[in-house]
């Protein structure tokens, strides 16, 4: 019979080394000898133990490519197969594309592993002393210093890179959680929520269309220029209350939207609009085309009201804000978006100081004492402060 092993692996150190060395064996009994990097007894005692632990789980070849793997073969794969659709949107791809050729530059030949806070934080600097740099006839001209805000989405795409590996094991942790953006950063995801005055007066000064656009989003909280704009009048369903989303930003945006009354005389007035074309919002330059942009006709409508201007997208965030004021539990507030991520939930909906003082007069000052307390005091004392209408 074979002799039983004593122990799962060894740390030894070589002569004329002061570098420790591990040994254990895989899954597969095979010798495995490698250098644990460290001069530091409990360090290398600590890397044995995590090459046993990715043995037993039968992830140490991963973890083993991880720390071989650069950060410019990453990159790549990261754009070919979680970046292009129908993972990502179009703009999305082209907006990582942008960034990892910066990131790229600076960490192409660097290992995963090798890739700290502090070189994170380095690079970061780095980017917020240069110049942007467009190209003239005669070469380069360097203009003003890049925003902030040009850099921090540099920075969202990294560690959303980095957030992949460490999922598929080919990093312990993500050195992103450990680094903390240099300046303040201004012009980030920040919705406004439309008050209904405030809404009405937008409608009144903008064209029908508009009026109908901004109708239908605040109560359906579609997407407008990926939902919305590319819709066809077979698509929207009024006599059941229901509009078909066959494409969207991810795979939880495919999926019926139910309809208000007020978005269905929305839909209504459309398509009286709309012609005889299969869109819902026919293009004027293209006639088999549907309305790309309402960009130029938003801006205008929100001059002649004097409103200071926001995003039209933000009218999203309106509906999620109404439904979570309606009383609206947040799971289903975050399927009313079709959103996968709860978290994402809170970018939308905004708590504003009204809706914070309403449930202030919702406190319950005798919470636990309604059995201990005797039922003529609970009769003199009111229960909470909500005011009787």
């Amino acid at each position: 019979m074979p002799r039983a092993r004593k122990y799962d692996g060894v740390v030894y150190r070589r002569a004329g080394t002061e570098i420790w060395w591990i040994r254990y064996r895989d899954r597969k009994g095979i010798a495995r000898r490698e250098s644990s990097r460290t001069a530091d007894w409990q360090e290398a005692n600590k890397r044995l133990r995590e090459r046993l632990q990715a043995r037993d789980e039968n992830l140490l070849e991963v973890v083993r490519k991880g720390e071989t793997l650069a950060y410019g073969q990453w990159a790549d794969f990261f754009l070919e197969n979680y970046s292009k659709p129908p993972m990502r949107a179009e703009k999305t791809h082209e907006a990582n594309e942008r960034c990892s050729k910066h990131l790229k530059a600076a960490f192409s030949t660097s290992r995963l592993v090798d890739i700290t806070a502090d070189s994170i934080d380095l690079y970061l600097r780095e980017r917020l002393r240069q110049r942007v740099r467009v190209k003239v006839k005669l070469g380069y001209k360097l203009l003003g210093a890049i925003k902030s805000t040009t850099i921090h989405q540099e920075f969202r795409v990294l560690r959303r890179m980095l957030n992949v590996a460490v999922r598929k094991k080919l990093l312990a942790a993500n050195p992103c959680s450990g680094v903390e953006f240099p300046v303040a950063v201004k012009g980030l995801f920040r919705p406004h929520y439309v008050a209904w005055s405030e809404q009405q007066r937008i409608e009144s000064h903008g064209p029908r269309y508009l009026r109908n656009v901004v109708r239908i989003i605040t109560e359906t909280g579609l997407r407008i220029y990926k939902e919305l704009t590319p819709m066809r009048k077979d698509q929207v369903d009024l006599q059941n209350a229901v509009v078909w989303i066959p494409d969207s930003k991810t795979p939880n945006g495919i999926a019926e939207v139910p309809l208000t009354s007020l978005a269905i005389e929305a839909f209504k007035s459309q398509m009286a609009i709309s012609g005889e074309g299969p869109f819902l919002f026919p293009s004027n330059r293209i006639p088999s085309g549907h309305q790309t942009t309402f960009k130029t006709v938003w801006r205008k409508t929100l001059q002649r009201t004097k409103i200071p201007y926001f995003r039209i997208y933000d009218l999203r965030s309106t509906y999620a804000t109404r439904l979570s004021a309606g009383g609206v539990a947040d799971e289903w507030v975050t399927q009313m978006l079709r959103q996968s991520d709860a978290q994402v939930f809170k970018k939308y909906s905004q708590m504003k100081l009204q809706m914070k003082r309403e449930a202030l007069e919702k406190l319950n000052r005798r919470a636990n004492e309604i059995a201990t307390v005797p039922p003529e005091v609970l009769m003199a004392a009111p229960m909470c402060t909500v005011m009787p209408q």
